[in-house]
């Protein structure tokens, strides 16, 4: 291995910090070497080790900052029992502390506009949460970045009173046009429907078929106009939109005409395919990929990723999956190695979202940095984030 000799190759003004012996995943190939970060950025990749003080990252892989577009597991901080509302700021803090120990440095975190009558929040406490959440995040409480992703029931009837608290907030950066009537899209089949809803809730026959009736009503009533409304207001503000659990090619036609970016969680292979085809990028859960299917009986995202149309991961409810799906990959699709498991985490979303500043290990681009150390032979292979760098500055 050739060595970086003299510290003339790493000369500059400002904080520079050094990471040397260290597999370096690039956006197309791993390689041994070093990587430069100088004023926040990364100022040079070299192959071979530095011969000047560095950190010596003792054969680990060095990753790009993870990028998250889809995550409601700040509400698991929040409200960790039902009735329970924890303290606003160590709801934060907490939630944050998990997010950057998992690798993540850009996070878009998940807040409920509408309500489909099992999710127990008032009017105004999304508002305070994401009140809490700037705060911290411009008291420097905060580890990783945070923006904020509106997930739009657009079949309640309170989803745009809910959305006027968010339409001048300058962190939302994506919403999703989400549906969960019985019948639509996730539930097209009324067997996870009983159990999600029914089951859950204690509900007699009689109840819960008043209840689906209501929840059809509404669905037929508010879902279009809602849907339309909510697409023409985020294309005005710069917001990108996404579609959620696209069963149908009717379904994919509809997210074309919306101008959606971002097509999240299909439960079909079919309309997964042609989201991909029509430009979209495909997004699936993490956890579907480590646990090896879909918790709702939906299509596995590792028969996606084989079928070459999967192109983003999301954590979803557990952060480190994230990380966790990348080595997953890697070894189960024969067709992908680490750099274009990686991608799904790191470039590609941050891309979606038009964040093309960050996501990869290149010149220029911001130094959000991640240390892995994964041993395939340990009879568990779960990677180990051993530290995690924002801007060049350690946040874990």
């Amino acid at each position: 291995m050739n060595e970086i000799r003299g510290a003339s190759a790493f000369a500059g003004a400002g904080t520079e910090e050094i990471f040397t012996n260290a597999h370096v995943i690039l956006a197309d190939e791993v390689i041994d070497g070093t990587v430069v970060v100088r004023d926040g950025r990364i100022a040079d990749i070299q192959p071979g080790r530095s011969s000047v003080p560095a950190h010596d990252l003792e054969g680990d892989y060095l990753t790009p900052g993870l990028v998250e577009l889809h995550t409601d597991h700040l509400e698991t901080h929040y409200s960790p029992r039902p009735g329970v509302a924890w303290s606003l700021m160590a709801s934060v803090q907490a939630y944050d502390a998990q997010i950057a120990t998992s690798g993540i440095t850009t996070v878009f975190d998940c807040f409920r506009m509408g309500s489909d009558e099992d999710n127990g929040y008032e009017k105004g406490e999304m508002r305070r949460l994401a009140d809490a959440l700037k705060a911290g995040q411009a008291a420097g409480r905060l580890r990783a970045e945070h923006r904020i992703h509106l997930r739009c029931e657009v079949s309640a009837h309170n989803v745009i009173d809910e959305l006027d608290e968010f339409r001048d907030e300058d962190l939302v950066g994506l919403a999703s046009l989400m549906d969960h009537a019985p019948g639509q899209r996730q539930f097209q089949t009324m067997d996870k429907y009983i159990l999600y809803y029914k089951k859950k809730r204690g509900l007699t026959d009689a109840e819960f078929e008043d209840f689906i009736k209501r929840r059809q009503a509404e669905s037929a009533r508010y879902s279009d106009k809602h849907r339309d409304e909510i697409a023409e207001h985020c294309h005005a503000m710069g917001i990108t939109v996404a579609s959620h659990d696209d069963a149908t090619l009717e379904h994919v036609d509809d997210a074309i005409r919306l101008g959606v970016k971002l097509a999240e969680f299909p439960t079909s292979i079919e309309a997964a395919k042609a989201s991909h085809e029509a430009g979209m990028s495909v997004l699936m859960g993490a956890p579907n990929i480590v646990r090896g299917g879909s918790h709702s009986g939906n299509v596995a995202a590792i028969d996606l990723a084989r079928h070459g149309i999967l192109d983003v991961l999301s954590s979803d409810y557990i952060p480190f999956s994230l990380l966790h799906s990348v080595f997953v990959i890697a070894r189960d699709v024969d067709t992908l190695g680490l750099p274009q498991a990686l991608r799904m985490v790191t470039k590609t979303p941050a891309e979606t979202v038009g964040l093309t500043d960050r996501g990869e290990i290149a010149i220029d681009k911001r130094a959000d940095l991640v240390r892995v150390h994964h041993d395939p032979d340990h009879p568990e292979d779960v990677p180990v984030v051993r530290g995690v760098w924002r801007d060049g500055k350690r946040v874990a």
